[in-house]
């Protein structure tokens, strides 16, 4: 096993806490993820417990093996999950991965609820892993998703075309942006500006 995060990790910020994913919180989890409009950019439609299940199965295998790293997005002030988000690709040797899956129920959306969560993760990543590149993406068209990456300092890199078969035949064309370690003291400063 890679041990590049030794577990359990636990990042605890003003209002979130980033706790591992375990087994147990699928219970919780699973009635959070029936609105569809949650998973319109996605390559499947998560709110199926079929589908929704055995894709994070492989997110728990992927951290035995040392290639993932998922989180639940526990909200401290009403004591509940709100959401979901992974550190994963994990390249050690060239110290890089990404962050993304992520998540979060409508009540959350514009709160700064993800910026937090983007802080916490980016902070561990380049001041405890030690990363040099961190990978976000996202569809091409979700310019919800696109603008949030780029509100929190990621650098469009450019669009893979034709990247992922989606579950209705078509393909998805991902834009790919980047946080490399030369930048973080500024991005941080920017999202520390923004969760004050």
């Amino acid at each position: 096993m890679n041990n590049w995060i030794k577990h359990p990790t636990i990042l605890v910020g003003k209002t979130v806490e980033l706790r591992p994913l375990e087994r147990e919180h699928y219970e919780e989890l699973l009635p959070l993820t029936n609105d569809k409009s949650l998973w319109e950019f996605y390559p499947q439609d998560y709110s199926d417990p079929e589908k929704f299940i055995p894709s994070y199965d492989a997110a728990l295998t992927g951290r035995e093996k040392g290639t993932h790293y998922p989180f639940v997005v526990y909200h401290k002030e009403s004591k509940k999950l709100i959401g979901s988000t992974m550190l994963y690709d994990m390249d050690v040797i060239d110290r890089q991965l990404e962050i993304g899956r992520t998540w979060l129920i409508k009540d959350f959306w514009k709160t700064g609820v993800n910026t937090e969560c983007k802080l916490l993760l980016l902070s561990f990543c380049f001041e405890t892993l030690k990363t040099v590149r961190v990978q976000l993406k996202a569809t091409s068209t979700n310019m919800r998703s696109r603008k949030a990456i780029e509100k929190i300092g990621g650098h469009f890199e450019g669009i893979l075309r034709k990247q992922r078969l989606m579950e209705n035949g078509t393909f998805r064309y991902t834009a790919i942006y980047s946080i490399i370690d030369d930048e973080w003291e500024t991005v941080k400063k920017n999202l520390s500006n923004l969760t004050a």
